[in-house]
């Protein structure tokens, strides 16, 4: 049995609070050894579903690896994650669904991966953004027999205007894997389309997509006036303007907004030459970007995220938390994630008043603890 009780922490709303954990889940008393959070502020571990890396390891290119990059997150916060995938060989994702599947090693502690994030190669070639173009394909259903939730894939992003992509979304719903529609070009009604096939999500609003017009809304128009599209949205203070980060926040409103970091193999690391996939990258200034300047991916943690989300739109640390907590949970289907409610997994952060984690706590058991 594992215990803890958490004290002297701040909830998000600034009140005192008082946490314990008993066998991996909040619960309403337990006995066990005593955390002083005093000065910090407790938050639900957080949940990114785009993460492409993370201290030098790139999924992609090294999905091997995978458990490393799990083992990088609980040091900005975060607690479960989707290891993506980006357009790449067919053995790149047998490989990462192979290590997935085979489990940590032994003495792992980390963030828990929760499936994989294919995001392509089903994408619009003309919407690729840092995708390389000679591993794209089309949607078929020999390219996504297989790809279940049972066997690890929890989510995947295509374009839906692709011939054979609605077919796509039907069998990878049917599947269990939540399908987010990205890196495309398509029009509004497409976009309907693929809603009606089962899409629940769009990859990166505002990115690899064209831009909302008057008699063009496309992906954008469509996702801010959904009843139900949950957009994902990278707040690194590169990829979207803070006007536009507002404009989004307003539209969806908190419960559709997910934050998500994009981060790369370049978190954690200076600046200089990295690698997303199959191709060399160069970090700078913050920005991860391709030989030509292409954005690919970022060099932020979701915790960064947060902070850039709340100066952006004004909303309240509540909101922005619920963003990177609560949304991800439920878009995932798993209601155990996101909260500190009883009965919630014990995955929580301690974060100073500036959001720069301090302890992280996965299942009950600390993994993190920078207290003096």
């Amino acid at each position: 049995m594992t215990s803890l009780v958490v004290t002297g922490a701040l909830s998000v709303d600034g009140t005192p609070t008082t946490l314990r954990v008993a066998d991996g889940v909040v619960a309403a008393a337990s006995d066990g050894p005593v955390l002083d959070a005093a000065g910090l502020v407790v938050l639900p571990g957080l949940v990114d579903l785009q993460v492409n890396g993370a201290a030098g390891v790139d999924v992609t290119a090294e999905p091997t690896r995978l458990w490393e990059v799990a083992a990088a997150l609980p040091s900005y916060g975060v607690t479960a994650f989707l290891p993506t995938v980006i357009t790449s060989s067919p053995e790149a994702r047998t490989a990462a669904l192979a290590a997935l599947a085979a489990g940590p090693p032994a003495g792992w502690v980390g963030a828990v991966p929760l499936g994989l994030h294919l995001e392509g190669p089903m994408i619009a070639p003309e919407r690729r953004g840092a995708h390389p173009a000679a591993r794209l394909a089309p949607p078929s259903p020999e390219l996504v027999a297989g790809w279940t939730r049972d066997a690890g894939v929890a989510l995947v992003t295509l374009a839906p205007e692709l011939p054979g992509a609605l077919d796509a979304v039907r069998a990878l719903v049917a599947s269990g894997v939540v399908v987010s529609l990205g890196h495309t070009a398509a029009s509004a009604a497409e976009i309907e389309a693929a809603v009606t096939a089962g899409a629940t999500a769009v990859t990166h609003l505002g990115n690899a997509m064209p831009a909302l017009a008057g008699r063009s809304p496309g992906p954008v128009g469509a996702a801010l006036a959904s009843a139900s599209l949950v957009a994902g949205v990278i707040a690194d203070g590169h990829h979207l303007d803070p006007v536009t980060l507002a404009a989004y926040r307003r539209a969806l409103g908190p419960e559709r907004l997910l934050a998500v970091s994009d981060t790369t193999a370049a978190l954690g690391l200076p600046d200089g030459p990295a690698r997303l996939g199959d191709q060399e990258v160069v970090v700078s200034a913050g920005t991860v970007r391709l030989a030509d300047g292409t954005l690919a991916g970022s060099a932020a943690s979701l915790m960064d995220c947060l902070a850039v989300l709340r100066a952006a739109t004004g909303c309240s640390l509540a909101e922005a938390v619920h963003a990177a907590t609560v949304v991800p949970a439920r878009l995932l289907g798993d209601p155990s994630r996101g909260s500190l409610a009883i009965g919630a997994r014990g995955d929580l952060v301690l974060v100073t008043p500036a959001l720069e984690p301090v302890v992280t706590v996965v299942g009950g058991v600390v993994v993190l603890d920078r207290r003096s």
